[in-house]
């Protein structure tokens, strides 16, 4: 669902002002009923006209890509840098990426025009799980690991516990792989939560968001969900 006046701007036959204005004079009908109260929520099911022609709401999209390295989790940037977009091809709607990833950070995100689909990925009451394949400098001890798994506190921000697995320590380069999933998804913190235990994150990579994974999906490539994808959100434990 999403207000009135931001679907008929979305529309483009006017701005988000002018559509507010249009809905107060009475020139909006929503299911051949004259609406003029603003905030009025509708789907994509409704059929709205404004002043007796019916306006075209936007398809609604989603995707997954395979984030590289080096680039902007974002819609735009004015120093020129990449952006996630500038991989995305042959998609004509306004899409934008759910949540961040840091410049240097790979791994699963997701894009849409959905609002409310969106929210339903951010809101901390819904616990969406994240896993990390997490490369840090040194041998890891499990006993440090545990502290992951019992909750920190940082900077007087409370972490909830998290699902923790080592994976290999590399004699070689000197590093080791853990997993690790998270629900909550605060600005670099699985970063934080290793340097607060005293390590060092030297590769970070998402390997999925709830049952979305970057399986199939070289780095820069993305695919659309299936319908039963999208729905399977809503029922995520």
């Amino acid at each position: 669902m999403e207000w009135l006046q931001k679907v008929i701007a979305k529309s483009g036959i006017a701005s988000r002002r002018k559509a507010e204005q249009l809905i107060k004079e009475g020139r909006v009908k929503v299911n051949g009923e004259v609406c003029t109260k603003l905030g009025t929520a509708v789907s994509n099911k409704d059929v709205i006209m404004v002043d007796g022609k019916v306006i075209k709401q936007e398809t609604k999209v989603y995707i997954v890509i395979n984030k590289p390295r080096n680039c902007l989790t974002t819609t735009s940037d004015d120093r020129g840098r990449p952006i996630i977009l500038d991989y995305i091809k042959n998609v004509k709607e306004r899409i934008y990426p759910v949540g961040r990833l840091d410049f240097d950070t790979t791994g699963v995100v997701i894009l849409t025009n959905d609002g409310d689909f969106a929210n339903l990925l951010m809101h901390p009451s819904n616990e969406i799980k994240k896993t990390y394949r997490v490369s840090i400098s040194g041998e890891v001890s499990e006993d440090k690991l545990d502290r992951l798994r019992a909750g920190l506190r940082i900077s007087k921000e409370e972490f909830s516990p998290a699902y923790v697995e080592f994976v290999k320590y590399n004699p070689e380069n000197g590093k080791s792989t853990v997993n690790i999933t998270i629900h909550e998804g605060r600005n670099h913190q699985v970063k934080r939560m290793f340097e607060a235990i005293g390590y060092k994150v030297v590769k970070l990579h998402r390997v999925s968001i709830g049952h979305i994974s970057d399986k199939g999906l070289k780095f820069g490539q993305y695919r659309k969900l299936t319908n039963e994808e999208i729905e399977a959100f809503y029922y995520e434990e």
